[in-house]
């Protein structure tokens, strides 16, 4: 069953999604960044200022080993997907979902919360949101599920995740069955 594991860009929605999705499914809802808020008892952005990026990234795969394979669902952090062994540990998890929205539709959306997003405290802060999603998207694209979030409202978003990872680990619950059983038919 394991996680369900949200990436993509700042302002994608994984967290208002992740929240939608945890109150449908019946899962609790866990998000990188509270968890790296608390153990440094302050925000994310004081977090970059003080401390720098790196260890923010640091910190975000430290708190990604600590996860087991309990059925949560996952907000992380849209820089998670920067290094190789936070996929080691997402895979490990759970299942990787990916929030995908066009830079305008981005740049849209981070309008009014740009000044709490560390890497967007530039003048030409709208270049930086094409910049880091140019560069990210391969990254993001190695997930197994991607939705467009461009055209869809939060709910309906929620829900169509919902019922895509229902089917899917529905089909994989009876594959692994008729593996069982076959296995059990062969050995005789």
């Amino acid at each position: 069953m394991g996680a369900w594991i949200l990436v993509g860009m700042m302002g994608a929605g994984k967290s208002s999604v992740g929240r939608k999705l945890a109150e449908l499914s019946g899962r609790p809802f866990v998000d990188t960044d509270f968890l790296i808020q608390e153990r440094f008892l302050r925000p994310v952005a004081q977090i970059f200022r003080v401390y720098g990026e790196e260890a923010f990234r640091d910190h975000e795969t430290s708190v990604l080993a600590g996860l087991t394979e309990d059925p949560i669902v996952l907000s992380t952090g849209g820089g998670i997907v920067g290094r190789e062994e936070n996929w080691t540990h997402m895979r490990r998890i759970g299942r990787t979902i990916y929030l995908k929205s066009s830079p305008e539709t981005l740049i849209e959306r981070l309008a009014e919360s740009k000044k709490r997003r560390p890497l967007l405290e530039t003048e030409d802060w709208q270049s930086s949101v094409r910049e880091i999603l140019t560069r990210r998207e391969p990254l993001y694209d190695r997930a197994e599920i991607h939705i467009s979030l461009d055209e869809i409202a939060i709910e309906d978003a929620a829900q169509t995740i919902l019922t895509l990872l229902n089917e899917i680990e529905a089909t994989e619950s009876k594959n692994t069955s008729q593996e069982m059983s076959s296995r059990e038919i062969g050995s005789r």
